[in-house]
């Protein structure tokens, strides 16, 4: 690889292994405290990540270990459908391993481009609000920030009344069938096609991803039908339970045609309802502020607030 960068003498690198999995996240909990005071993950999110569908770690992911062994940097590429569109991400609290490391994944999503046959792809990558030097590489690099990420957060002190479900809409809860799971990931696409960085994953690579996560359960997906026709989803997992004791929303969609009957909101305070009534302190989302719909307003309206904020960054990238 042509790289100008290099690592600080008795330093290794090679890919991750699932056994890495307690060690990185003990690496990656530290550079998150030290930005923004909590560990922001699991160990099981750390190796879900490892093995996740789309993800070769052996060609994709760069584990610097110091000399004793222990992990001081962590980089990943992470290509999404025909890889015009690679996402990277770099963590490491030694600015030179950080600079090695950022090359290291420029030059992966280079690779990937030029074997899919493309000029030019997009690269980003999602970066805390409060990661000053990570930013700084980014804008060194000709990244631009393209849109801000908002944690929201409702806390539950009491019982949360249920609301009453909408008029002329049908609720199924759960996904355990092949058609429902089509119907549900049909949603998703057609609720964020257009969005920036959204690339849909191929169904069974999607199947794969979610029956691969620790804290995801099919019984978690709630579609809404109108006439018969799915035309909302939900998707809850269990991402925050541990750290936070919070229920968490991963996905919320609804088909523009269908946008402005209260959907949204019906599903937002059902699950606040739900979170409640299981004894979790609150619940949590991320939104993408720049997305088409007014997402924001939407969950500030239902009581959430922002909590946590970074930024997406992203440049074009020739790849030849």
């Amino acid at each position: 690889m042509n790289t100008t960068a290099v690592l600080p003498h008795g330093y290794t690198v090679r890919p991750p292994e699932p056994t890495d999995a307690e060690a990185l996240f003990d690496m990656l909990a530290a550079y998150n405290t030290a930005l923004i005071g909590i560990a922001d993950g699991t160990v099981d999110d750390v190796a879900d990540r490892i093995v996740e569908p789309g993800f070769d770690r052996r060609s994709d992911g760069f584990l610097v270990l110091a000399g004793d062994g222990l992990p001081v940097g962590y980089g990943t590429a992470f290509g999404r459908g025909d890889r015009q569109v690679v996402g990277i991400q770099v963590w490491s609290q030694k600015p030179t391993v950080a600079d090695w490391l950022f090359e290291q994944t420029l030059q992966r999503a280079r690779e990937m481009g030029r074997e899919r046959g493309h000029a030019e792809i997009t690269v980003d990558s999602d970066v805390y609000r409060a990661d000053e030097s990570l930013r700084a590489l980014l804008a060194d690099h000709d990244f631009t920030a393209s849109t801000t990420y908002q944690r929201m957060r409702i806390d539950h002190t009491g019982p949360v009344a249920t609301p009453e479900e909408p008029a002329d809409v049908v609720v199924r809860r759960g996904a355990f069938d092949d058609a429902t799971r089509w119907t549900a990931h049909e949603i998703i696409i057609d609720s964020f096609r257009g969005q920036l960085g959204f690339v849909a994953r191929p169904h069974e690579e999607w199947i794969e991803y979610l029956e691969a996560t620790a804290s995801f359960d099919w019984s978690q997906i709630t579609l809404l039908e109108i006439d018969g026709r799915a035309v909302a989803i939900r998707i809850c997992n269990n991402e925050f339970v541990e750290t936070e004791n919070c229920g968490s929303i991963g996905m919320l969609a609804v088909l523009d045609e269908f946008r402005g009957r209260g959907l949204a909101k019906f599903l937002l305070r059902e699950a606040f309802a739900r979170d409640a009534a299981d004894g979790r302190a609150g619940t949590i989302l991320n939104v993408d502020t720049d997305n088409s719909a007014p997402a924001l307003g939407l969950y500030l309206s239902v009581g959430m607030n922002p909590t946590l904020v970074s930024d997406g960054w992203c440049r074009i990238l020739p790849v030849n």
